[in-house]
């Protein structure tokens, strides 16, 4: 199972491996995350083990170094990780695309779980792309992936590879050349890593309203900087 494909959603054309469930275009994040299998938090444990003693049940020690992350759904074990490791969670991933798919014009179009829990990652059409001569449209993508078993660092990065299984997201990461990486070491700052990214959503509230009267004069920029796909 090449695709070590857990659980994942789409929109558009089927994947390769006929996995996963089809979403209409424009869904709620809150639908992806239940459609994808991302609706489950990463918990984390001490480390204990038994000590075999002669004649009797061995005592009960700890390793404090070092921790457990396991599924709050299944309660399945992801990996043993020390405890600077710093966690970002299946939420986390698709709430990055929150502000972008409102106000930014990004459309989710794949997510998904790998490897049990191990790995995960949400996709987004950047609605911005370029044609090749004699060829078909490339599509440009915004990727963020993450592991939580020290695999992968977290991960975001333009691409023109629609990630929709492991070895998609092996090429997709491979090929990076302009995106942000992100160690388990390091707290993921999801605004901080669409500035290095160039990429940034405001809300601006005209000087004629009121900012209690509920409207809002959205304004949006993306740029994908370096990554040679134009609007």
């Amino acid at each position: 199972m090449a695709h070590l494909i857990e659980q994942m959603a789409y929109v558009g054309d089927t994947p390769w491996h006929g996995l996963g469930q089809q979403l209409s275009r424009h869904q709620p994040l809150e639908v992806w995350r239940q459609q994808a299998g991302m609706d489950w938090h990463i918990e984390a444990s001490p480390v204990r083990f038994i000590a075999d003693g002669a004649g009797h049940l061995g005592s009960i020690h700890s390793f404090p170094e070092q921790k457990v992350l396991y599924r709050s759904d299944t309660r399945a074990p992801l990996s043993v990780v020390s405890q600077r490791y710093k966690v970002v969670q299946p939420e986390e991933v698709l709430e990055f695309y929150r502000d972008l798919t409102e106000y930014a014009g990004y459309e989710l179009e794949t997510a998904g779980v790998l490897k049990g829990g191990r790995k995960f990652w949400a996709l987004a059409r950047s609605g911005l792309g370029t044609a090749l001569k004699g060829q078909d449209q490339v599509n440009a993508y915004l990727l963020l992936a993450t592991s939580c078993d020290g695999s992968l660092a977290t991960v975001a990065t333009p691409t023109s590879v629609r990630v929709v299984c492991n070895n998609t997201l092996t090429i997709a990461v491979d090929g990076m050349s302009q995106g942000v990486k992100v160690p388990h070491s390091t707290e993921f700052r999801p605004q901080l890593v669409k500035q290095q990214l160039g990429i940034s959503v405001s809300l601006r509230i005209p000087a004629n309203v009121t900012a209690h009267s509920g409207d809002r004069d959205r304004v949006a920029h993306r740029s994908l900087a370096g990554s040679g796909f134009v609007s």
